[in-house]
């Protein structure tokens, strides 16, 4: 067992967990900037719809930088970082660190320290983002869902780097990677606007990119991956036990690149295809694939066929 996968499965390592007033004024401010905001943006543009229609070039921004963004997250923030699924020339890591942030989803370090906090205490006391923790009855799982959807992210404990990430930590390019992401992630904001400006040549025009590219963007990526931490852990089908909540769902395979698998995820989570199978779609996979055949990546871990049948529940 390597050091990532001992911090994945020794649940001792979920006390190793800190809450300062000062990490939750920067969590509070880091939700009302990019989930709060892009809310309101959202709003915004879909009002705007009644008197200004949606452009071709708002579609192709708010399209091509949700994958760009998303594959970032998947296959840079998740499947490297978290779990050292494949290992990636340099220059490839900084390209995928920097598409993941336009995510808004957080600096790569702390973003891998809570996932690795969640795998090690999954749908138990000190999971951050767990919706069954709430209680049984209708309002409570409400609650719950609404938690692990979203609110969990307002303000909750921070990861110690050096419990859960100390190959990280040690990761002199990471580590210079992570001072980059504030900017670059507003500059992902900034980006569709002046897009806007030079083709429209209005401040309108500007505006509505802004919105489409930046700000509705980010609200339909994030809640896509956060319903992977709400609806996954809920509904769905368990092809294998786990001994968590989580699911699959095969239906937003696609838009989630291959995450919604997520029951196969938790069962291999070492792995770096999530649908284990060619008829379940993993976009992600294909693309680390296609890198692989290109000698930009290498050590693609998957679990053997042998391995899988052993841990499979039931068929499905």
């Amino acid at each position: 067992m390597d050091e990532t996968e001992a911090v994945l499965t020794d649940p001792t390592r979920r006390r190793f967990t800190a809450a300062t007033p000062y990490h939750h004024s920067l969590q509070q401010r880091h939700f009302f900037l990019f989930e709060v905001v892009p809310f309101l943006g959202t709003i915004t543009a879909v009002t705007m719809l009644f008197w200004i229609p949606i452009g071709a070039l708002e579609l192709i921004l708010f399209f091509g930088l949700w994958y760009i963004s998303g594959f970032g997250v998947t296959l840079g923030y998740h499947r490297h970082l978290a779990h050292k699924a494949f290992k990636a020339k340099d220059w490839l890591r900084t390209t995928l660190m920097f598409m993941a942030f336009l995510a808004t989803q957080g600096p790569p370090i702390s973003w891998a320290a809570f996932h690795r906090l969640h795998h090690g205490s999954s749908d138990e006391p000190g999971d951050p983002h767990s919706p069954n923790l709430h209680g049984q009855g209708f309002s409570s799982r409400l609650k719950g869902l609404l938690h692990a959807q979203v609110m969990w992210m307002r303000k909750h404990d921070y990861p110690g780097v050096t419990h859960f990430i100390p190959d990280l930590y040690r990761d002199k390019l990471m580590m210079r990677l992570d001072r980059y992401y504030l900017p670059v992630a507003m500059a992902g904001l900034i980006f569709p606007a002046l897009v806007g400006a030079a083709y429209y040549q209005t401040w309108l025009g500007a505006l509505n990119c802004f919105l489409w590219g930046g700000l509705v963007r980010l609200f339909v990526c994030d809640h896509v991956i956060w319903s992977i931490n709400s609806v996954l852990h809920t509904f769905g089908k368990r092809r294998f036990n786990t001994g968590d909540e989580s699911r699959n769902g095969y239906l937003i395979s696609i838009i989630t690149l291959g995450e919604s698998f997520h029951n196969n995820h938790h069962a291999f989570p070492g792995s770096a295809n999530f649908g284990l199978a060619w008829y379940r779609p993993d976009p992600a996979y294909w693309v680390l694939k296609l890198m692989e055949n290109l000698g930009w990546v290498w050590d693609v871990r998957v679990p053997s066929k042998e391995r899988i049948k052993e841990k499979t529940r039931r068929p499905g």
